[in-house]
Formats: C-alpha cells, sequence, structure tokens
C-alpha cells in the first residue's frame, strides 16, 4: 500500500517563491524575464488574495514566460517546475 502524503500549500508557495529567487539572481536570464519573475514573486507573496487566486494567476503569467523564445532552457525547465508545484495547490471551495 503506498501513501500519498501531500505538502500544505504553504510550503508549497515557499519552495516556488525560492525558484523563482534564483531565476532573479540568474545573470545568465535575460533581464525582462527576470523582471517577470520578480513580479511572480510579487503575486505569490501578496496575501491579500487568496492562495489558489494568486496560484491561477501566476500559472498563467508563467506560461507566458516559458513561451518566450528567449528563455535560456534551464530557466524553461524551471519555470515549468514552478507551474507544476502550483498547480497542487487546492481551488478554494
Amino acid at each position: 500500500m503506498v501513501i500519498i502524503v501531500s505538502e500544505k500549500p504553504s510550503e508549497v508557495l515557499r519552495q516556488c517563491i525560492d525558484v523563482l529567487d534564483r531565476i532573479i539572481s540568474d545573470d545568465s536570464v535575460p533581464r525582462n524575464i527576470r523582471r517577470s519573475a520578480d513580479n511572480i514573486k510579487n503575486i505569490l507573496s501578496n496575501e491579500k488574495e487568496s492562495l489558489s487566486r494568486r496560484a491561477a494567476t501566476v500559472i498563467s503569467n508563467l506560461d507566458d514566460i516559458g513561451n518566450d523564445p528567449n528563455v535560456p532552457i534551464h530557466t524553461r525547465t524551471l519555470i515549468w517546475g514552478v507551474s507544476s508545484r502550483l498547480e497542487s495547490i487546492p481551488v478554494d471551495r
């Protein structure tokens, strides 16, 4: 029997912010992408919105960044990972 333990949404959020910090501080990433990652980090950090709303907004923004042809492959992989992690956050009822 396999038991799946889901992480707390707050832990997922912290991990995603950590990855965004890595992108923001990576000088090999174009400036406009780093700026977008910083804006996304600010959206995730805004506690005035519900966590599920922030996650949905950020997933949409990450999709736009991930499709930018100027994004280095290693950064695109990080972006996809953040997006996947945020998809695990349950939707408010």
